[in-house]
C-alpha cells in the first residue's frame, strides 16, 4: 500500500471499501486520474487492484450477506400480513443499495487500475464485473438459511392477493370480506395499501432481477404459491361433473397467473420486448409446466371420484372429456386404469353387494369408458376383474335377463331397446381419404392386443349388450335363461300382457339372432292358441261349458319347446282330478288324436276359504290348494300321512304347509303333527292375522320356480356322458381329469363342457361313491 500521505487520502476517498465502510464520496474525474498517475508511479495498480477484489470478498462474506439473510430469521406473526411483506421489501432493497454500491465501486476501478496497466496473471476474467457478481451469488447461497422461503412466501402470498383482486373479479377472497375492510390488503377502507403494495412489489422485484438473484430467491416460492392456488382453483370443481372446467382453468391459468408472473419477470411490465428472448423463453417454459402440473392436478382429482361419475354417467359426461383431454397432454394411462380398476374393486366386489347392484355398476362403467376410450382397450382392462367376479355368482344371469326384459326401466333395457348398434363411419384403409373427421384421425395405439385392433377395424363401437353377454362367453346361456323366465311368467301371471312379451322377443332377436330364440315364439304361440282353446270349451256351443262351469282354465304347451319342468309329483284331490278328467275329454273331442298331461304343481289356484264365519277368496298355488282341501276333510293331520296321500316328500311338504302357518290357518301342536285352528281353541287374533292377508293374492313365503334353472338343465345335459366316463375307467382303470376330458371330445363329439365343469361331474360322483379318486386320478371303486 502506498507510503505517502496523499496517495492514501485519495485511495481511502476513493474506495471506501479499504476502510470497511459502505458509503462513497462524491468523487471528481481529476481526482481518479491523479490517484491513476500516483499508484503507476509507485508500481501499486497491481497490489491494490488484487486488494480491492479481496477486501469485497471479505465485506460480502462477513458483513452484507449475514445483515441480509438476518433478516428472515426474525419471528413472524402466524398470518402473512403487511408487516412481513415491508420486512422483505426493506431486506432487498438494502441488499441492492449495498449491491448498487459496489458496482459503483468497480466503475471507479476501471478508471483507477485499467485493464490494460494490470498484467494479464493478476486480471479478473472475463471480466472484474462477472466475477463480483459470481461471488456475490455464491456468497448469498453459501450462508442461506433453512427457513428463509417463510418471508419470501409472505411477500408473494399478500402481493398475489392484492394482483387478483385488482385484476380479476375478486371472487377468490370473497369468503373473507368484511364490509368495512379491503379484501386484498385487509386495512380499513380509507386507508388501503394496494396500490402502495403494487409499487413496492415491482420494484422489489426489480432490484432482485437486476441483482441476478429473483429466480434464487423467489422461484421456489413462486412455484409453491402458484402450485397451491391451482390446487385450490381445480378443488372448487369437486362433485360438480355436469360442466366442463378445463376450459375455464387454462383461461384462468394464462391470464391471472402469467400476468402475475411475467410482471414479476418483466420488472412489472406485461409486454416483453422482442429482443428479449431468454425471458420469453423462460416465461413460455414456466408456462408449460404450470399447464402440465394442471392437468395432473385435475386429472388426478376427476380420477379420485370416478366411481361417482361412473354412478352418474351420462350427466357426468363433461367430467369424462375433461379426463380425456387431460389424458392427452400428461402420461396418466397407466395411473388411471389401476386405480380405477382398484376402486371398482373395493367398492363392488364383495358380498356385502348384491348381484343386481354389481350389474348396475358393471354396465355403468361400461357406457362411461365407451365413451372415455371408442378403442375399448383400456374398458377391457378395467372392467375384467368386474366379470371374472359376475362369472363366479350362480344368479349373475338371471339378473342380466331380468334387467333386459323386467319391468321398470334399467340401463340393460335402454341399451336393449335401442336396436342394434350402427357402425360408425370410419375409414380403414389408409388409401381412403373421404372420411369428413380426417383431421381427427388418431392412429391405433401401438401396444394394442390384436382382438382389440379387430373390434377397431370393424367399424364399431362398444356394444354394452354385447359385453354384457361377453361375462359367459356364450349367447346359448342368456337364451336359456331368458327361456326360463318367460316360462315362469306366462305360469305366474294368471292374465300375461303377450304383446309386452312380443316386444321384449323382437328386441332380443336384433341380438341374439331368431334360431336361437324360436322356441320363445313358439311359448308365445301357445298362450294366444291356449287362450282360444279355452274360450271355445267354455262357450255354450261346446257342450260341455255346464260340466266345466269356467272352473278350469289350461296353458296348453308344446313341451319339445318349453324349459323343462321341475320333476315333483303330487297327487291331486278326488274334486281336483274330476274337473281335469272332464277338461281332458272336452280337450280330446275338440282336438282329435290329441290329448292333455297335466303338470299338477304349476299354475294359479283361486279358492274361498269360510274360516271361523269369515270367507275369504285368495290366490294360491296347486299344493296349497290341496293342502287347504285335505284339512278342511280332516282337521289333524300327521306329516307323513299327509305326505302319502299327497304322494309328496315330508320336506317338501312341510315347507308347504308353512304358508298355511303363517295365515293363521293351521299351527303345529307337536312334532309333525299338524291342526287346523279352530276359533274354540284359539283367540281372535289368529282369524285377524289372516284377514289382514290381501284377498287377490297370496305369495308363497320362498318364492318357487315351476322350471329347472339352467344350471339344473346343463346338469342333466352332462349326466349323459356318465355312461363313456364309466366305460373309460373300466378299460382303462385309472385317468386324470385332462385324459377323461381330452378322451369324452374324442368321442364324443357332441362335447362342449369345460374340464371345470367336468370336474363338477366327477367330485359328485365321489362323493355318490360311484368314483374314487386318489393321486390326481380317478378310478371306480373295487367290487
Amino acid at each position: 500500500m502506498p507510503n505517502d500521505a496523499e496517495t492514501q487520502r485519495l485511495l481511502d476517498k476513493v474506495f471506501p471499501v479499504f476502510k470497511n465502510e459502505l458509503k462513497a464520496e462524491p468523487i471528481t474525474v481529476e481526482e481518479l486520474e491523479q490517484l491513476h498517475q500516483r499508484l503507476k508511479t509507485n508500481e501499486l495498480l497491481t497490489e491494490v487492484y488484487e486488494s480491492f477484489f479481496a477486501k469485497i470478498e471479505n465485506i460480502l462474506q462477513h458483513v452484507v450477506v449475514p445483515q441480509f439473510w438476518s433478516r428472515f430469521r426474525a419471528k413472524l406473526p402466524q398470518k402473512p400480513s403487511r408487516d412481513s411483506f415491508i420486512q422483505y421489501q426493506h431486506a432487498v432493497k438494502e441488499l441492492y443499495d449495498r449491491f448498487a454500491f459496489f458496482r459503483r465501486q468497480l466503475k471507479r476501478l476501471e478508471t483507477v487500475c485499467p485493464a490494460k496497466d494490470v498484467p494479464f496473471v493478476h486480471r479478473k476474467l472475463p471480466n472484474e464485473v462477472v466475477v463480483f457478481c459470481s461471488h456475490f451469488h455464491t456468497t448469498l447461497h453459501a450462508q442461506l438459511p433453512d427457513d428463509f422461503n417463510e418471508l419470501v412466501y409472505r411477500f408473494y402470498f399478500v402481493a398475489f392477493r392484492v394482483f387478483i383482486y385488482s385484476h380479476s373479479d375478486g371472487e377468490e377472497y370473497m369468503d373473507v370480506a368484511e364490509s368495512n375492510r379491503c379484501i386484498a390488503c385487509d386495512m380499513t377502507a380509507g386507508d388501503c395499501q394496494c396500490q402502495a403494495i403494487a409499487d413496492a412489489f415491482t420494484s422489489t422485484n426489480r432490484y432482485l432481477s437486476m441483482m441476478g438473484i429473483l429466480e434464487e430467491i423467489a422461484g421456489y416460492t413462486l412455484n409453491l404459491l402458484i402450485q397451491e392456488r391451482i390446487d385450490a382453483k381445480v378443488d372448487e370443481t369437486k362433485e360438480n361433473y355436469a360442466t366442463s372446467h378445463v376450459e375455464s382453468l387454462e383461461q384462468w391459468l394464462n391470464t391471472v397467473v402469467m400476468e402475475w408472473l411475467t410482471r414479476i419477470y418483466n420488472k412489472g411490465s406485461l409486454q416483453i420486448h422482442p429482443h428479449h428472448t431468454a425471458l420469453q423463453r423462460h416465461i413460455a417454459q414456466m408456462q408449460s409446466k404450470l399447464l402440465f402440473y394442471m392437468y395432473d392436478k385435475y386429472a388426478n382429482t376427476i380420477v379420485d371420484q370416478f366411481f361417482q361419475i361412473i354412478i352418474n354417467f351420462p350427466m357426468s359426461q363433461s367430467a369424462v372429456d375433461d379426463l380425456k383431454l387431460c389424458l392427452s397432454k400428461i402420461n396418466l394411462k397407466r395411473c388411471f386404469v389401476t386405480t380405477v380398476r382398484d376402486m371398482l374393486r373395493e367398492r363392488l366386489l364383495h358380498p356385502g353387494v348384491d348381484t343386481p347392484d354389481i350389474l348396475t355398476g358393471y354396465v355403468a362403467a361400461l357406457k362411461t369408458l365407451a365413451h372415455f376410450d371408442s378403442s375399448t382397450v383400456l374398458l377391457r382392462s378395467i372392467t375384467r376383474p368386474i366379470k371374472e367376479y359376475l362369472r363366479n355368482r350362480t344368479e349373475t344371469v338371471r339378473c342380466v335377463v331380468t334387467s333386459f326384459t323386467g319391468d321398470g326401466t334399467s340401463d340393460l333395457a335402454e341399451e336393449l331397446a335401442k336396436g342394434e348398434t350402427e357402425p360408425i363411419f370410419k375409414t380403414s384403409s389408409s388409401d381412403k381419404l373421404d372420411d369428413p373427421d380426417w383431421k381427427n384421425w388418431q392412429p391405433d395405439p401401438v401396444n394394442m392386443a390384436p382382438a382389440a385392433l379387430k373390434f377397431i377395424a370393424s367399424n364399431k363401437r362398444a356394444d354394452i349388450i354385447s359385453m354384457v353377454v361377453d361375462i359367459y362367453g356364450s349367447k346359448e346361456i342368456f337364451v336359456n335363461e331368458y327361456r326360463n323366465l318367460l316360462a315362469e311368467r306366462l305360469l305366474s301371471q294368471a292374465e300375461c300382457s303377450v304383446e309386452r312379451e312380443v316386444k321384449h322377443l323382437e328386441l332380443l332377436k336384433s341380438r341374439f339372432g331368431e334360431s336361437l330364440l324360436h322356441s320363445c315364439d313358439v311359448m308365445l304361440k301357445d298362450i294366444t292358441e291356449s287362450k282360444r282353446i279355452n274360450a271355445h270349451i267354455l262357450s255354450p256351443d261346446s257342450g260341455t261349458a255346464e260340466e266345466l262351469s269356467g272352473q278350469v282354465s289350461a296353458l296348453i304347451v308344446s313341451s319339445q319347446f318349453w324349459p323343462t319342468f321341475r320333476k315333483e309329483t303330487m297327487e291331486l284331490p278326488t274334486s281336483i282330478k274330476e274337473m281335469f278328467e272332464k277338461y281332458t275329454k272336452a280337450y280330446e273331442s275338440y282336438k282329435v288324436n290329441r290329448t292333455l298331461q297335466w303338470t299338477p304343481l304349476n299354475g294359479k289356484v283361486t279358492i274361498e276359504l269360510e274360516h271361523n264365519g269369515k270367507v275369504q277368496e285368495m290366490q294360491v298355488t296347486p299344493a296349497q290348494a290341496a293342502i287347504a282341501i285335505h284339512f278342511s276333510e280332516q282337521p289333524q293331520w300327521e306329516l307323513d300321512c299327509l305326505s302319502q296321500k299327497m304322494n309328496m316328500p315330508p320336506i317338501v311338504l312341510r315347507k308347504r304347509i308353512v304358508f298355511w302357518q303363517s295365515q293363521g290357518l293351521i299351527r303345529e301342536t307337536k312334532e309333525n303333527l299338524f291342526v287346523l285352528i279352530d276359533k274354540s281353541t284359539e283367540s281372535d287374533v289368529s282369524a285377524d292375522a289372516m284377514q289382514a292377508q290381501p284377498n287377490d293374492v297370496c305369495e308363497e313365503e320362498e318364492a318357487e320356480s315351476a322350471m329347472e334353472s339352467a344350471s339344473d338343465q346343463r346338469e342333466e345335459e352332462l349326466q349323459v356322458f356318465w355312461s363313456y366316463i364309466e366305460a373309460m375307467l373300466t378299460n382303462l382303470d385309472s385317468l386324470p381329469l385332462d385324459r377323461i376330458h381330452q378322451m369324452l371330445k374324442m368321442f364324443a363329439s357332441q362335447v362342449d363342457f369345460t374340464q371345470d365343469e367336468l370336474k363338477h361331474i366327477l367330485q359328485r360322483k365321489v362323493r355318490e361313491h360311484k368314483l374314487v379318486y386318489a393321486g390326481g386320478v380317478y378310478q371306480l371303486p373295487k367290487s
